[in-house]
């Protein structure tokens, strides 16, 4: 393997999380079709070195818990300043927690939610 190409994600309000990840977050979109078969939207954004797919689908299911459900626990973005990030996210309606020191980095991170609370974090790289 050598790197990850994209991490998908389900919505349940397609357009509230396109607006979230295409707008507050920033990320371009690099395509985005309706999947007339499956009733879907699907949206590719650009996410660096990987890209974030977001999907529609008819009714699916709440996830079961924050963040500790089996599965993927969160997703975290690089920043270069993560004050100056945490700013702009809160200017836009969306509250962070508290910033932390990863014990073991030494490097600042925070964590937030997306439109269906799936857990974000932004991770300081001030190299």
């Amino acid at each position: 393997m050598r790197c990850i190409h994209h991490i998908a994600i389900i919505c349940s309000d397609y357009p509230r999380s396109r607006h979230f990840y295409a707008e507050i977050l920033g990320l371009p979109i690099i395509r985005e079709v309706w999947r007339e078969e499956r009733q879907s939207w699907k949206c590719d954004l650009d996410a660096g070195n990987a890209q974030i797919e977001l999907f529609s689908f008819p009714s699916p299911p709440p996830r079961p818990s924050r963040p500790e459900a089996c599965g993927l626990r969160h997703l975290a973005f690089c920043v270069e300043e993560l004050d100056r990030e945490i700013a702009r996210l809160e200017a836009a309606g969306v509250p962070c927690e508290a910033v932390r020191i990863d014990p073991y980095t030494g490097q600042r991170f925070t964590f937030f939610a997306d439109p269906d609370g799936l857990p974000l974090e932004l991770y300081e790289d001030a190299r």
